[in-house]
């Protein structure tokens, strides 16, 4: 039975430089530390998750679909997923896709069998689904970009990957989850036909897109692959703790494009905050001990929607350079900024972060000075938050904490104490304005390229 899951102790290492400098295992604690965005996305969440990874129990993802994209670098091998949790390439460590997560099947087994070709291994040993998981069919891709052509002007830059049509189905109760694919194929056939006929009616254009029959053989095949990874996850991941096991929970997206507390509506479908964790995994909040956030050294964000702190010209040309600021899932190229500690406070307000890690803080090694956004003004009052308003939040002006910057390179620095004293006062700085302890800095992509303050 895959929900009765078995796992090796793990160890009590630290993150931190050992006597030949290379980077120990961190150890997570017991029960349930969370990992989130914490501005627009595209943070380096995946570089923390795969380094707690190495001591824990079980990775998991909570929400969205594989309109989230998080890198891995191990040794030269650079792994791309969407919705596979980043701790898969952990042989000891299960990777649980929650009740909260949307999955497209073709494109979960695509996912699959690029990063099998790029060394993961035994993936099937470790990884399982909930079969309260609802599906993302072609045809919601489809709704997707009809949608958006709706919008004209107005639309979100959604991936167009079928997450937000598929979460609608799910809330007007037609969605169709992971246990029915699985289970009786004579009911999913039914329930499948009747999602969409309910679909072709509200878009005509659907018309003749749709081979039933041809998808209905897909899916009888992709049955027969996915039932024996399909169970009740929460039961299993409550077996973890209760084991004594360590569980960590991936966020995808971030804050900053929550449904409800996002800059709406240029957000994504899901929760994107630490609430997710309880109604996306069946977690209760006294289990969460600890809840990590991540940020940039400064800030991106892909689509339209409010973004105050965002350059142009040669700035964020070299900010996207360096940064590689190119979507994993998309390849769209990322609006660029300088950091925001008025946006970063927000989201501590709803994460309640233990602490932060800074990562690609190497990207600013360049530059003569660096600024942090420390204050908005409209119509020349302090606005103390991000507010509801979006017409609001794009007049805002911005107030900078501007310094100079410190023109080296961090890349192989692996003490605090190494970098640059310009590179530390950014840090010390930014922790400052923003009110929380950043106890890891990221200065490149290796898995080695992350400094624990301690």
């Amino acid at each position: 039975d895959r929900c009765v899951l078995k796992f090796s102790s793990c160890g009590s290492s630290l993150a931190q430089q050992d006597d030949s400098g290379e980077m120990a295992a961190e150890e997570v604690q017991k029960g349930v530390t969370v990992i989130v965005g914490s501005q627009w996305g595209d943070e380096g969440k995946g570089k923390l998750v795969d380094l707690l990874a190495e001591t824990a129990s079980a990775v998991c993802r909570c929400q969205g679909g594989n309109n989230a994209g998080h890198t891995v670098v191990v040794g030269d091998t650079r792994f791309a997923f969407h919705l596979l949790p980043s701790g898969i390439v952990h042989k000891t460590c299960k990777s649980i896709i929650g009740n909260g997560v949307v999955v497209h099947v073709p494109g979960l087994f695509s996912e699959l069998e690029v990063n099998e070709k790029k060394g993961l291994q035994a993936w099937q040993d470790r990884l399982i689904i909930s079969d309260r998981a609802h599906l993302v069919f072609d045809f919601h891709q489809l709704i997707d970009g009809y949608l958006e052509e709706e919008k004209g002007k107005g639309s979100i830059g959604t991936t167009k990957k079928g997450i937000g049509p598929t979460y609608a189905s799910k809330a007007y109760r037609n969605g169709i989850r992971m246990g029915e694919l699985v289970g009786n194929f004579e009911r999913f056939s039914e329930r499948f036909h009747q999602l969409l006929e309910s679909s072709c009616r509200r878009f005509p254009q659907l018309q003749g897109k749709v081979d039933e029959s041809a998808e209905l053989e897909r899916y009888k095949t992709f049955a027969e692959r996915l039932r024996p990874l399909v169970c009740d996850t929460m039961s299993a991941i409550h077996e973890i703790i209760k084991q004594g096991g360590r569980v960590i929970v991936e966020g995808a997206n971030a804050a900053m494009l929550d449904i409800d507390f996002g800059t709406y509506p240029y957000v994504t479908s899901s929760n994107c905050t630490v609430g997710a964790v309880c109604t996306g995994m069946g977690i209760p909040p006294c289990l969460v001990n600890r809840v990590h956030g991540v940020l940039k050294a400064y800030t991106t964000r892909v689509g339209s929607g409010a973004f105050p702190t965002e350059v142009d010209g040669n700035v964020e040309q070299l900010l996207r350079d360096r940064g590689h600021e190119y979507g994993v899932t998309t390849g769209r190229p990322r609006r660029c900024g300088w950091l925001d500690a008025v946006a970063m406070r927000y989201t501590n307000m709803v994460n309640g972060y233990t602490s932060v890690a800074m990562t690609k803080l190497d990207i600013l090694d360049v530059f003569d000075e660096v600024k942090i956004g420390k204050v908005y003004r409209h119509n020349g009052k302090v606005i103390p938050t991000i507010p509801a308003d979006q017409a609001m939040l794009e007049e805002v002006e911005v107030e900078y904490e501007t310094l100079p910057g410190w023109k080296q390179s961090t890349r192989a620095c692996r003490k605090f104490e190494d970098l640059p004293t310009n590179a530390q006062a950014y840090v010390l700085k930014a922790e400052e304005l923003i009110g929380v302890n950043i106890e890891w800095v990221g200065v490149g992509a290796e898995r080695s390229s992350i400094i624990r303050r301690v």
